[in-house]
């Protein structure tokens, strides 16, 4: 059994390279499954998936067992059943009506039936938000789909039904804004300290703690991986997407991302947080928290120890903290010896721009991408996670700038403008190679800032055959 998390993540059109640059993401974090909810996916998303090594819930988009429902179910085992990533069948999600009757036991019937036909070396699950009681689904499925242990009572449903494996279909539903540290209804943004949950919906630290608990249930995947237009819950507009993703539209990781990365790999993890820019909260205390795996921790202010801390499996370390400007640090300790540092200092206004790309050598096929972040700095060269400076991007040679982003839930700025104000310190810029090889060269700028300049080599390349 899988007992290690997963993901689910929505998502549209978008360049093949995409996909990979998501999954390494998610892989970055320690996540080992991916759940395409609620839709089946794009065959170049199972295909990176087949080549990373990342374990896919393959899920059709309606429970029903009519001629249109059976056509799509049957399209996607036919298109899908030879990749390897793929390791079960989602039937359904959330089907209220019916998940628990008899009538969806019938369908469910009719539904497992064809997927055996097709495909009889995988298992068929439901994705269920009722705790699974009564008839239904659950009489048919070979794993059961849990969504959220808030809704029903898992140890009591497990001791009842001991035989039948558990999946958590869908779990966490955890509110964050990548940055923030207070939650602020005018602006739109949720704290990104680990500590909101809508009511169907629990933290990170809660819902895995559950899980990590009972060796029965084969892992949960989180909704979701990134963040995604729509359902900004609690907010509504003009906020603009939502706040459950663990990593930002942009790919930038939120703090939670290190908590997972924690406990779902075995490198040493240090992640000290919040920043320590709070002019004006001079002598008020702080909430400042560390994820970590390490056995200790010891936070110092200004080369002050503030103590030494145990780490508890799953969970965090956090002090109260009075705030004074300068240098806050972090000192992960395993077997008495420090094996990690991490530290954030108050810095001065942003003096630079620091622009990096995820590749630097691309295919010069018209289609690859590379993703750029740019990142603001004070003149000795420290991150300024607070600047919000406005970037433009300027391409020459062959390439062209296809999309810019901030992580921001609640910007209204165009996504194929060229202008981008930074959020919280960061703005990415997305650029697509042409059919013609060569450098392709990027300059950022921003008013009264040293703009930086970067070269994306574009190699020339058997491109495949499009009509325009």
């Amino acid at each position: 059994q899988c007992e290690t998390p997963a993901f689910d993540q929505e998502g549209s059109a978008l360049p093949d390279r995409m996909q990979e640059f998501r999954i390494e993401r998610l892989k970055e974090m320690g996540c080992n499954a991916y759940r395409t909810s609620h839709n089946p996916p794009t065959p170049e998303l199972l295909e990176v998936c087949d080549r990373l090594g990342m374990l896919v819930m393959d899920e059709v988009r309606l429970a029903g067992s009519g001629p249109e429902f059976t056509r799509q179910l049957e399209d996607l085992l036919l298109r899908d059943r030879n990749h390897p990533s793929v390791i079960i069948w989602s039937i359904a999600n959330e089907e209220h009506r019916i998940q628990g009757t008899i009538t969806g036991a019938r369908i469910a019937r009719s539904m497992k039936r064809i997927v055996k036909r097709l495909d009889p070396t995988r298992q068929v699950t439901a994705a269920m938000n009722n705790g699974g009681e009564g008839n239904g689904f659950t009489d048919v499925v070979d794993v059961h789909g849990w969504n959220y242990i808030a809704i029903g009572n898992m140890d009591e449903w497990h001791k009842k039904h001991p035989r039948l494996p558990i999946v958590g279909s869908e779990e966490a539903s955890t509110l964050c804004t990548r940055g923030e540290y207070a939650d602020d209804p005018t602006r739109g943004y949720m704290c990104d300290y680990d500590t909101n949950a809508p009511g169907w919906g629990r933290t990170a630290e809660a819902w895995w703690t559950f899980y990590d608990a009972r060796p029965w249930v084969a892992g949960g995947f989180v909704w979701t991986g990134f963040d995604y237009r729509g359902e900004p819950t609690p907010y509504e507009w003009p906020c603009t997407n939502s706040h459950f993703g663990i990593i930002d539209l942009c790919g930038f990781p939120k703090d939670n991302f290190f908590y997972y990365k924690s406990w779902w790999t075995k490198e040493p993890v240090l992640h000290l947080f919040p920043h320590w820019n709070w002019a004006g909260r001079e002598g008020q205390e702080i909430d400042v928290r560390c994820f970590s795996n390490c056995e200790a921790v010891e936070l110092l202010l200004n080369g002050k120890s503030l103590g030494r801390q145990v780490v508890r499996k799953n969970s965090h370390v956090a002090w109260k903290v009075v705030y004074e400007s300068g240098m806050l640090e972090a000192r992960g300790f395993k077997g008495g010896r420090v094996i990690a540092t991490a530290k954030v200092e108050t810095v001065n206004e942003s003096a630079n721009l620091i622009l990096t790309a995820d590749r630097t050598v691309v295919r010069a096929d018209g289609e690859d991408v590379s993703c750029l972040t740019v990142a603001a700095t004070d003149r000795k060269g420290r991150p300024v996670p607070i600047a919000d400076d406005v970037v433009r991007f300027d391409i020459s040679g062959p390439g062209r700038l296809i999309g810019t982003g901030s992580g921001d839930p609640s910007t209204h700025e165009m996504d194929k403008s060229p202008v981008r104000r930074m959020f919280n310190g960061l703005c990415q810029g997305i650029v697509q190679t042409t059919r013609q090889d060569g450098d392709i060269v990027v300059t950022v700028r921003a008013d009264g800032r040293k703009p930086a300049t970067l070269k994306i080599r574009a190699r020339a390349c058997r491109a495949r055959r499009v009509v325009v």
